[in-house]
């Protein structure tokens, strides 16, 4: 994967970040580098099912103040951590090993804990296991996601039917774009509505 202008815009520099694991091609970053654009000065990332990285650090390079990566598998996220020290992001970054479910789970009942607030949850699983749909359930009433926060679903086409039918009270899909094998729904909180409550 190749960030454009790395992280110092202006610069002309340009890196190479291993990506392996997600099915993203340019039209999918592209849509993603969009909506990173978009984010508040001071955005925080949160990128779920983290791969080796490259939507994190991309939307790091693009100026999100903090992204947090979630990885269960340690050889993976062994290269999250050298892609962001290849892209010297690193002091922008947390990185955990855990299962998504569980991260999602402890944080359910924040208690006013302002620390883990983000403005973009990216959602991308292993395909054909019904994840997707789990993760965004769970992310519905998630204090997780910030009052204009945005979940971004990345599936195959195929599983467009599940997630869809997900119950929904505090999200509703208000775009969706598909690029090939690559199908990205966009979730925002429901008008009005704050932390789930």
């Amino acid at each position: 994967m190749l960030l454009p202008r790395g992280a110092y815009p202006g610069t002309g520099k340009h890196y190479w970040v291993v990506s392996v694991q997600k099915n993203e091609n340019k039209y999918t970053r592209r849509s993603v580098q969009c909506q990173v654009n978009r984010l508040p000065r001071r955005a925080r990332f949160l990128d779920l099912f983290a791969g080796t990285g490259s939507v994190g650090i991309e939307a790091l390079s693009r100026g999100a103040a903090q992204a947090t990566f979630i990885e269960m598998n340690h050889s993976v996220l062994k290269l999250v951590r050298e892609n962001l020290k290849i892209t010297g992001l690193g002091d922008r970054a947390e990185t955990l090993q855990a299962d998504a479910f569980k991260f999602l789970q402890s944080n359910a009942a924040q208690n006013g804990n302002a620390q883990r607030v983000y403005d973009m949850i990216y959602v991308a699983p292993p395909q054909y296991h019904e994840m997707a749909a789990r993760a965004l359930a769970m992310l519905d009433s998630s204090p997780l996601l910030a009052e204009d926060g945005l979940v971004i679903v990345q599936i195959h086409p195929k599983e467009r039917s599940v997630v869809a039918t997900v119950p929904l009270t505090h999200l509703v899909l208000s775009d969706e774009r598909k690029y090939g094998s690559t199908l990205l729904m966009f979730y925002e909180r429901v008008s009005g509505q704050d932390d789930g409550n």
